[in-house]
């Protein structure tokens, strides 16, 4: 057996080792890391940037890969058998005494446990602790050669891919593309292991926790309920306005007319101690009434926060169904959950 053929052996299993660490790199690899480097001008990483970023290019990339190590073991196989078993066969039999055919099948089956165990151990698990270990650097080491076999392996990607999505079909199964996708929970679970790990301190640990809990809390959790609030009628006497402003903590407060159920506006308490300390007639209160947001009793607590700021407001008014304010939500009550302390409204 010449040095020709354990050369094409070590490529074939070098291969799979390549498609294995390809496609676990992929899998693994953050998406927001990627797109960072792109950004930065790594040119690797705007390579791989459209198949982290897609789920269907993702969904072809690692396909690429599954033919790629099919391929490789396929072909190893082959080779070994038709030249290392057919060298070792004549060995077998003057060793151990045995006749041409028994030596035959005891060299393929030695040889096919000798190159799995290789492949396996080679080409499959040091290259899939190495991925899963440095998922970055070695997704971006092998991107380019992966779209040549992208390229390479295309028709066989379009013909497999159609094949088991048509059979998965039959059977009622529809699957999506592979994508970066974790539950509450599963976020929860990787921000503990961090901590573990030691890349987390727990401070920092305990924060993210409850900015994860903030999403799963909705505004009526989060809001002064209405019959907590200081309310001032615009049509009432500036005495019986500063009366209502000295009996609260609050820096902005709601403003009805004639009734609590008609709110109209925020008043700011700023506004109105400088109008009554300006000199001359004080104007309506009602002219000094500011608009305020709505959002629904029902909406995310983190959905509540790039509300209020998409409009730049501090505040909002918390509305149920039939649109009814039931109370107020400002970023303090949002910031003091996030934080776990009690911050002074403002």
């Amino acid at each position: 057996m010449t040095i020709t053929v354990w050369v094409i052996v070590a490529l074939l299993i070098l291969a799979n080792t390549f498609y294995v660490a390809a496609e676990f790199a992929a899998v693994g690899v953050r998406r927001s890391r990627i797109r960072r480097m792109a950004e930065d001008g790594n040119l690797l990483a705007r390579r791989m940037l459209p198949f982290v970023q897609h789920p269907a290019e993702l969904d072809r990339y690692v396909a690429v890969s599954q033919v790629g190590i099919t391929l490789s073991s396929l072909i190893l196989g082959a080779v070994g058998q038709a030249t290392v078993a057919v060298v070792l066969a004549p060995h077998l039999a003057r060793l151990l005494g045995l006749d041409p055919h028994t030596a035959a099948n005891a060299a393929a089956i030695t040889v096919l446990i000798l190159l799995t165990a290789t492949q396996v151990l080679v080409g499959e698990l040091i290259p899939k602790s190495i991925a899963l270990t440095f998922p970055t650097e070695v997704a971006l080491a092998t991107v380019l050669p992966m779209r040549w076999s992208l390229a390479a392996f295309r028709p066989f990607i379009t013909l497999l891919n159609g094949s088991a999505t048509g059979m998965l079909r039959l059977f009622g199964i529809h699957v999506g593309a592979h994508r970066h996708l974790h539950s509450p929970d599963e976020i929860a679970l990787l921000i503990a292991e961090s901590r573990d790990g030691g890349l987390l301190e727990p401070k920092e640990q305990q924060r993210l926790q409850k900015a994860l809990r903030l999403g799963r809390k909705t505004a009526s959790d989060l809001m002064v309920p209405r019959d907590k609030l200081h309310m001032i009628d615009v049509g009432a006497s500036w005495n019986a306005a500063l009366e209502v402003v000295a009996a609260s903590s609050f820096s902005r407060l709601p403003a009805y007319r004639g009734s609590p159920d008609r709110i109209v506006g925020v008043l700011r308490v700023k506004d109105l101690v400088l109008k009554h300390l300006a000199a001359g007639t004080p104007p309506p209160i009602e002219s000094l009434v500011r608009p305020f947001a709505r959002v629904p009793a029902a909406l995310p607590g983190d959905q509540v926060v790039a509300l209020l700021r998409d409009k730049r407001a501090h505040q909002a008014a918390v509305v149920d169904t039939s649109g009814a304010v039931v109370g107020f939500i400002t970023i303090q009550d949002v910031l003091s959950t996030f934080l776990g302390v009690e911050g002074a409204r403002s």
